[in-house]
């Protein structure tokens, strides 16, 4: 009789405990993984996921159909650590005009913030540009990484318009990158 009682409060005690711990879901975001090819993110509630050609993954707002984020997954010359491919700001504009902006695209892109930041043994560089498009601006964030002879580019977009609103989860986002 002792030990039903012992496991009946056992039982009560942890599903309390589970019911006060926080959520993922309850901020709003969920979690996408890639096991394969070896990375996973947080995203928000809402977004689904797009065919591309040109990226691993690309998802966008039901509703505001130009906020996206996508993983692009490309080769490494030399085997390269991401510090040997340049510093953030180095990298960051590299990426600006390269990707963000290539010529030709009409669309600009200004380097706002470009950080360095350690997970484990790996380095992110966490970036960030101000766009202008012929016919909106917008804010974008990226998270890059180099991962067994590969650069992962993790890019999350919205318009200007939404950006004050939706920072905070897009910033929350863009830092739950990670390759493994």
């Amino acid at each position: 009789m002792l030990k039903r009682i012992a496991v009946m409060m056992l039982v009560v005690l942890s599903l309390t405990i589970q019911s006060c711990a926080p959520t993922v879901a309850g901020a709003g975001l969920k979690g996408y993984v890639e096991s394969y090819k070896g990375y996973e993110f947080l995203y928000p509630n809402g977004w689904v996921p797009v065919k591309v050609s040109d990226a691993d993954v690309v998802l966008h707002d039901i509703i505001e159909e130009t906020e996206n984020a996508s993983v692009i997954i490309s080769d490494v010359p030399d085997g390269k650590t991401l510090e040997e491919l340049g510093t953030p700001s180095e990298v960051g504009y590299r990426l600006s005009k390269n990707a963000i902006a290539p010529p030709g695209s009409n669309r600009t892109a200004e380097l706002v913030d470009a950080q360095s930041r350690q997970i484990g043994d790996e380095t992110y560089y966490l970036l960030e540009y101000a766009v202008q498009l012929p016919t909106q601006a917008r804010h974008n964030l990226a998270s890059v990484v180099v991962r067994r002879g590969q650069l992962f580019t993790y890019n999350l977009s919205t318009t200007e318009k939404r950006w004050e609103k939706s920072q905070s989860k897009f910033r929350q986002s863009v830092k739950s990158f990670s390759v493994y």
